[in-house]
């Protein structure tokens, strides 16, 4: 295999990991405390992942493996997903965090060490399923990669606060963020070292099939619940059809 083909599926990866990081440095701004904004973007986030999940990627298992198959590990991708959050949990940080705002805590510390491995863990499946999905369909990579760094936004949204309001110090908020998104290029090594030389179609859909269920039950149990527990609900609503409308044009022209 030439170098080069490799390039751009790892790039894509890393700059949808990357993304994680720049959620970190939203907060940091101050920009996660208005409500207006975090509402829409976690809407949009829920819209694109959606859209992507039954539109493109299960669409696709579909054609290749069959409707039967492609739903079978569509829902082993989710109930994967709720066993993994239901042994490690990394969300609903947000009540605690807004009443234990500015308080030293080893036991929010604690939790924010907790969301950062529970994101590593899945993490690692998304950037495979970046990598290899640049390699046979470009197209489909780059709306994946979109797709996952606007959903690694508020995931480093979600690990940067605990940390920060837990030692008030903002490189270790940047650092954690940074460690759980760079499992995304993790995630494309090992597909390439270990799953590259078997890929074929098949192989790919059962991977697209399995990573619609991650992204519809991250949709359904973190990115929905909380988008409306801000209290707006119309642009929550807004932010969900313009993600939607973000990828239906982009597949027009990608």
């Amino acid at each position: 295999m030439n170098f080069n083909e490799i390039i751009i599926p790892f790039s894509l990866t890393l700059l949808a990991g990357l993304s994680t990081m720049l959620g970190s440095l939203i907060f940091l701004t101050h920009i996660f405390r208005k409500r207006r904004f975090i509402s829409f973007f976690l809407g949009l986030s829920a819209g694109v992942m959606i859209y992507l999940s039954f539109v493109e990627l299960l669409s696709y298992a579909i054609k290749g493996i069959g409707f039967s198959s492609a739903n079978f590990f569509f829902f082993i991708g989710v109930l994967t997903m709720a066993l993994i959050d239901f042994i490690l949990p990394h969300h609903y940080l947000e009540e605690k965090i807004c009443h234990r705002q500015n308080i030293i805590d080893p036991q929010l510390l604690s939790t924010g060490l907790v969301v950062t491995l529970g994101l590593i863990i899945h993490n690692v499946p998304e950037g495979m399923a970046v990598f290899l999905s640049s390699f046979t369909n470009l197209r489909l990579g780059v709306l994946l990669a979109i797709a996952i760094a606007i959903h690694n936004i508020p995931e480093g949204i979600a690990v940067a606060a605990p940390i920060y309001h837990a030692t008030q110090n903002k490189s270790k908020a940047i650092k954690y963020a940074l460690i759980s998104g760079m499992a995304e290029p993790l995630g494309a090594i090992i597909a390439y070292f270990l799953l590259k030389p078997y890929l074929n179609g098949n192989i790919l859909s059962y991977i697209f099939a399995l990573v619609a269920g991650v992204m519809v039950y991250i949709s359904f149990d973190e990115l929905l619940p909380a988008c409306f527990r801000e209290g707006h609900g119309h642009r929550a609503i807004l932010g969900i059809i313009s993600g939607m409308m973000i990828v239906s044009i982009s597949l027009l022209f990608l």
